[in-house]
C-alpha cells in the first residue's frame, strides 16, 4: 500500500469512528464511506472542517432502478495539500429524492452549486437548502429527468419553447444555423447531415 492509500484509509477510518453507523469499503486503493442520509450533512461538515477535505471534486448520483433505496448520492472529496481522496455515499429512496431530503452542501463547498443542480436536472433528486435549485442543462418545464433508467435512449417527445438557436452560432466548426422546428435531431443539426 502506498503512503497516499494509507492516508486515505486513515481518513475513512476517522469518519467511521465518528459516525458508527457508517461503513468503509476499499476498491483498488480507493476508499468509500457509506453513510445514512440523515447523517450526511454532519459527515460532510466533519470532512470539511475536521478532516480538511477542502475540495469537492464532484457530486453525482446512481439510479439503481428496481432496488430500494433507488438512488445513491456520491460525493468525491479531496485534500488539496496531500492529494488524499475520499468518496462519501448515501442511499436515497425515491420518496426522499422527491421530498428534498438530501441536504445541500453548497455552503461548505461552492462547487456543489452546479453539481447539485445537475443531479436535480438529470435525476430529479432535490436538495434542501440549495440557494438556486433549478435546471442547468434542460429547459424549465421539461417534464423528465434524462439520466433515470426508465428514460428511453432515444428520448421522449415534449413541448419545447421556441428559444432554440435561430441565428449564427460562433463555434469552432464555423457559424451555422440550427432549426428549432426540424422534425428530427438530425435535420436540426447541420453537422449531422
Amino acid at each position: 500500500m502506498t503512503a497516499l492509500q494509507d492516508a486515505a484509509q486513515e481518513t475513512a477510518a476517522k469518519v467511521v469512528a465518528k459516525f458508527s453507523s457508517s461503513t468503509s469499503h476499499e476498491f483498488r486503493g480507493e476508499y468509500s464511506v457509506t453513510v445514512k442520509l440523515d447523517e450526511l450533512r454532519a459527515v460532510m461538515e466533519f470532512c470539511r472542517n475536521e478532516l480538511k477535505l477542502n475540495f469537492l471534486i464532484d457530486v453525482s448520483s446512481v439510479d439503481n432502478m428496481g432496488e430500494e433505496p433507488r438512488f445513491m448520492m456520491v460525493y468525491e472529496l479531496a485534500k488539496v495539500d496531500d492529494s488524499v481522496h475520499l468518496r462519501i455515499k448515501a442511499a436515497v429512496s425515491e420518496e426522499q429524492a422527491d421530498g428534498a431530503e438530501v441536504p445541500s452542501v453548497c455552503d461548505l463547498w461552492a462547487t456543489a452549486d452546479w453539481h447539485e443542480r445537475e443531479v436535480y436536472d438529470m435525476m430529479g433528486i432535490r436538495f434542501s437548502g440549495h440557494p438556486d435549485l433549478r435546471r442547468i442543462l434542460m429547459w424549465e418545464g421539461y417534464p423528465y429527468h434524462p439520466l433515470r433508467k426508465e428514460f428511453p435512449l432515444a428520448g421522449k417527445p415534449s413541448e419545447m419553447p421556441d428559444v432554440a438557436f435561430t441565428g449564427e452560432a460562433p463555434l469552432a466548426d464555423g457559424p451555422f444555423v440550427t432549426s428549432s422546428g426540424a422534425s428530427s435531431r438530425v435535420q436540426g443539426e447541420p453537422r449531422a447531415r
